[in-house]
């Protein structure tokens, strides 16, 4: 259903943005999103044909856009959204891949799920309510997770008359409580995600509106200097070594490059060995590489044979990450079972990498709508975002995750029966 056909050059070649929506139960985030799909003409007829149809069935007045996004059965029924339903377009300009993620209190953690890989956090907020509990946890949410763009939706303005004293009021109070947080480029948009106004192209019925349109600021907001382009890190994930007669010397090292440019013909060091060589080549499925950044995953070859196996990790030798066992994170903790307390010991998944750890000491839970820290807390629930210091069996090489989103972070493990039980970002490593 697109009216423009792209060649596999210009489709290839366009840049990708990832992007979060966020917000409040009802706040119309689905609905947005099934109107960039329709609007962009990203839909195929029959995808189109079962909304259309299930809205009918429902006896819904127009065709709830929202249905193109809540997949799930149980989502359709209770018309929400309760897990993270990943969708991709494409205009001739970018690609986009969005993580449309719930908005009730008891699943923030598949919203942290969904923002701790986007490059922009789209946060809705309903005109008749204005910034609500939710509006400031996705926030917040979204500042800790270094999300470098955020975009504020004030959404359903068509049932505020369009009016632009609404629109401002929402405006400056949501401004007010940005200065609290680390927010380095936010956006505010009035639209109407039911009536497509200033989504995919701008209204007329907010003349006073002088911003550009949502998709147009998707398309052109810059991305490209927001990943870490200095610090070389790539954590090994496999060790290639055919067992060809032809190939018997050949030794790769399988990855995907987590931050930095590498270049054949670098220094490079491997850690935590720590002995150095050069980068022979860079290859992949269609040849040699010249240079390979984030997030490409490629195989680099060394001009010499080391010992190196999954879970290393190859950096420049003037500029290492941290190698510590002691480690400050904040964690948003995931288990509705057992929570997370001081002496738990679980499994730490960290790049390529995994390790056992032990929680010495829960520092303080923090409350995301006031930032008011708990310092009596001894433990983390459900949901709940706390910092804590924890003691790993064998060193971490880790950045801070305010210099490096890919090093920073981690998820914590029940080792018991393997289920993810929180998700971590390092603020602070004591260097061995």
């Amino acid at each position: 259903m697109t009216d423009t056909i792209e060649t596999p050059v210009e489709r290839d070649s366009a840049e990708m943005l990832r992007f979060a929506t966020a917000g409040s139960v009802d706040d119309g985030k689905s609905t947005l999103i099934g109107r960039l799909l329709f609007d962009t003409k990203s839909l195929f007829s029959d995808q189109w044909e079962s909304v259309e149809r299930v809205s009918q069935q429902r006896g819904d007045e127009y065709t709830d856009l929202a249905l193109l996004t809540d997949g799930l059965r149980s989502e359709r029924e209770q018309g929400i959204t309760i897990d993270v339903a990943y969708r991709y377009f494409a205009s001739p300009k970018r690609k986009f891949v969005i993580a449309d993620t719930p908005g009730h209190i008891q699943y923030t953690r598949n919203m942290v799920t969904g923002a701790s890989t986007a490059d922009l956090a789209l946060i809705l907020v309903d005109a008749r309510k204005g910034l609500v509990e939710q509006s400031r946890r996705h926030a917040f949410l979204c500042s800790l997770l270094r999300v470098p763009h955020m975009v504020l939706c004030v959404n359903k303005m068509d049932l505020v008359d369009y009016d632009q004293e609404v629109f401002e009021r929402i405006e400056a109070e949501f401004k007010a409580f940005a200065t609290k947080l680390e927010i380095p480029d936010l956006t505010v948009v009035p639209i109407s995600a039911l009536e497509g106004d200033n989504v995919v192209s701008r209204s007329d019925k907010m003349p006073w509106y002088e911003g550009t349109s949502l998709l147009h600021h998707l398309e052109t907001v810059h991305i490209a200097s927001d990943r870490n382009l200095t610090d070389v890190r790539f954590p090994v994930q496999y060790v290639i070594r055919p067992h060809s007669n032809s190939n018997h010397d050949y030794r790769g090292y399988a990855g995907q490059v987590a931050s930095g440019v590498m270049k054949p013909g670098d220094d490079v060091i491997a850690l935590p060995s720590g002995f150095t060589s050069k980068i022979e080549s860079i290859e992949t499925a269609d040849g040699p590489l010249e240079e390979a950044y984030p997030p490409m995953s490629v195989t680099v070859r060394l001009t010499d044979e080391i010992d190196i196996s999954r879970g290393d990790m190859l950096a420049r030798p003037n500029n290492q990450p941290n190698s510590s066992q002691d480690v400050e994170a904040m964690v948003c903790w995931m288990d509705e079972t057992r929570p997370l307390a001081v002496r738990g010991k679980y499994a730490i998944k960290h790049t390529t990498s995994e390790v056992r750890a032990i929680v010495k000491d829960v520092q303080y839970q923090l409350d995301v709508n006031t930032l008011h820290r708990n310092e009596e807390a001894a433990s983390l629930g459900l949901n709940e975002i706390g910092r804590v210091t924890l003691r790993t069996t064998k060193p971490l090489l880790a950045d801070e995750y305010r210099r490096n989103r890919s090093t920073g972070g981690f998820i914590i493990i029940d080792e018991a029966d393997n289920r993810t039980v929180g998700a971590g970002i390092i603020v602070g490593c004591d260097k061995r």
